[in-house]
């Protein structure tokens, strides 16, 4: 609301409007005349929350990330990869799109991203982000093209990777510390997690290697990200599940079901003959949205590159194995062809929650999202 307040302060001329969504949730979303025009994405949310309590568990820290600076012609701030400084040279280059008259743009910052498990949550949870809220509303006039404004690599993206949650479970018996043997196995299920996690990475490792994507921009990745068992207000017990969240990244025809079944056989067979033989192996899975990818020669695509050129005097260099996916995989879910560009984000020095970017980067991908937005191609 502060920041829809403060664009229509500063352009009035265009509509700003403020659309609520589920408890908490809020998209900004805005035009200047006209409907059907190409769509200018990106997010509002940040990857950390920003909260030091509640970002303990990763960044190991409790101090306040602090505020923005800008310095020698860098920006320096929380959660400026993700998202916030894309999605302000966004916000520009949909300002000058609009200020030219040539098109009929659309801006959506979103209130949430996409890449959120539904295992952790409460059964049957519906996965809702600002982009499905939008998209949901806009049905009946979908975006002729959108325009995804995230840091990534210095390149034009019109493939994706798809993304996939799997939450590991390796079941034993609860039990008390002080009765060491109460537990299955005895000393419960965490004192035994070294093979699992082995296996994990052993299956990491052979999962990248044999699904490699030739001839695409790119390529598979996965890595263990969570792992949890008990209670650390009550350490006291042992507990009788031992939990792991892997997120992995997918490539064209992947298939879920046998991304898991694979994983639970190379802990199985890790578990086989040790102290958790007699433990469950469960493996569930939480497709996010699998690869997509926008045809090379589609009009946003071409229009992208001749903006590319304009900007940089060149091609787009090219780019494989990018393991990066995003929102671009939502809207070609519902038949938008869309485009992936953005500035290159590097973590600081002295706090790595904390991005730094090259403000003239910004300008310059300002400028690409208006010109893309404005060609009679996109």
């Amino acid at each position: 609301m502060r920041l829809a307040e403060w664009c229509a302060a500063r352009w009035p001329w265009i509509e700003w409007d403020v659309r609520r969504y589920g408890e908490a949730g809020a998209n900004v979303v805005a035009s200047a005349g006209g409907r059907g025009g190409t769509l200018i994405y990106s997010h509002l949310d940040t990857s950390l929350s920003g909260d030091p309590a509640q970002d303990r568990p990763i960044t190991g820290r409790t101090d306040d990330p602090g505020p923005l600076t800008v310095h020698d012609g860098l920006v320096e701030g929380f959660g400026l990869g993700v998202a916030r400084a894309p999605a302000a040279a966004a916000l520009a280059g949909f300002v000058d799109a609009a200020r030219s008259g040539r098109a009929s743009p659309r801006l959506l910052l979103a209130g949430s991203g996409t890449h959120r498990s539904t295992l952790t949550g409460a059964a049957g949870r519906r996965r809702s982000t600002g982009l499905d809220h939008f998209l949901a509303e806009e049905s009946d006039d979908l975006p002729a093209a959108a325009i995804i404004a995230k840091c990534g690599p210095p390149t034009l993206l019109w493939e994706e990777p798809g993304a996939l949650y799997l939450r590991l479970r390796i079941r034993g018996g609860q039990g008390a510390v002080l009765v060491r043997d109460s537990a299955r196995p005895p000393g419960g299920v965490l004192a035994h997690a070294a093979p699992v996690i082995e296996a994990v990475e052993r299956w990491r490792a052979a999962y990248v290697a044999s699904h490699t994507a030739p001839g695409t921009q790119v390529g598979p990745a996965a890595g263990l990200g969570s792992l949890t068992g008990g209670r650390p207000d009550k350490p006291d017990l042992f507990p009788a599940v031992l939990e792991a969240g892997i997120y992995v990244v997918t490539v064209p025809g992947a298939r879920p079901d046998d991304i898991a079944d694979d994983l639970a056989g190379h802990v199985r067979a890790a578990c086989a003959d040790g102290p958790l033989a007699a433990c469950a192996v469960e493996v569930d899975h939480d497709e996010v949205h699998p690869a997509a990818a926008t045809a090379r020669y589609a009009p946003i695509v071409r229009a992208a590159r001749a903006a590319w050129r304009e900007e940089f005097g060149g091609e787009p260099p090219p780019i494989s194995g990018w393991t990066g996916s995003t929102d671009g995989v939502v809207l070609r879910s519902h038949g938008v062809d869309t485009v992936r560009l953005g500035p290159s984000a590097r973590p600081s020095a002295a706090d790595p929650r904390r991005d730094v970017l090259d403000l003239g980067s910004l300008t310059a991908y300002s400028r690409l999202y208006a010109a893309i937005a404005q060609s009679p191609q996109s």
